[in-house]
């Protein structure tokens, strides 16, 4: 498996990235998102999934490695592939899909290019049931210090089942929460989560 490809950006197109190491410039497809990070003739580096198919071998590269979880958590969902994956993550970013799947907002996945409502139908309803059942276990497992993080005040509760979308478990993340202010937008309280975390 690729991890990820360093180098020269050498060509864009309008959903992927060339990127030329060793002489080799590997195809990477991509999102709006990480385009737009991304900046000809200079130095970068992506986090990569590779896709093998019977008919075809497609790299995918992302800017961070949120974003590239996030893709992988997409296209585990039957009936998302790599393109419906890639297309959600380029209108909306990794914390604000987390957020519509822990808010049941069909409206925002559908937003997508492609989407429609069945498949961010599906998408909310396989990834709340992931979240449910690890934050069950999770739960049994961190005893109480979990129970009190769910417990906390203001958007806490919120970022901690966003940021469970995004494959965290509650032990992970709700020592890092409960430094953070409560009082704040969910979305910051998942982008400072992840920043500590080193994810972006």
């Amino acid at each position: 498996m690729i991890y990820s490809v360093r180098g020269k950006l050498i060509l864009t197109t309008a959903s992927s990235a060339v990127v030329e190491c060793g002489g080799v410039g590997y195809n990477c497809q991509t999102t709006v998102n990480t385009l737009k990070t991304l900046k000809l003739n200079t130095e970068v580096m992506l986090y990569t999934y590779l896709n093998v198919r019977e008919d075809a071998v497609e790299l995918f590269g992302f800017a961070t490695k949120t974003e590239l979880e996030t893709f992988k958590t997409l296209i585990g969902v039957s009936g998302v592939g790599p393109k419906a994956g890639l297309a959600i993550l380029s209108e909306l970013t990794p914390e604000q899909i987390a957020m519509a799947i822990a808010t049941d907002d069909i409206k925002t996945i559908t937003r997508a290019q492609g989407i429609g409502k069945k498949i961010a139908q599906r998408i909310i309803l396989e990834l709340k049931d992931k979240l449910a059942k690890s934050v069950d276990s999770d739960n049994l497992a961190a005893g109480s210090a979990v129970g009190a993080a769910n417990a906390s005040t203001g958007n806490i509760p919120k970022a901690i089942e966003a940021l469970g979308v995004l494959g965290y478990a509650p032990s992970d993340v709700s020592q890092i929460l409960a430094a953070l202010d409560s009082s704040l937008p969910v979305e910051q309280l998942i982008a400072q989560t992840l920043k500590q975390m080193g994810r972006q």
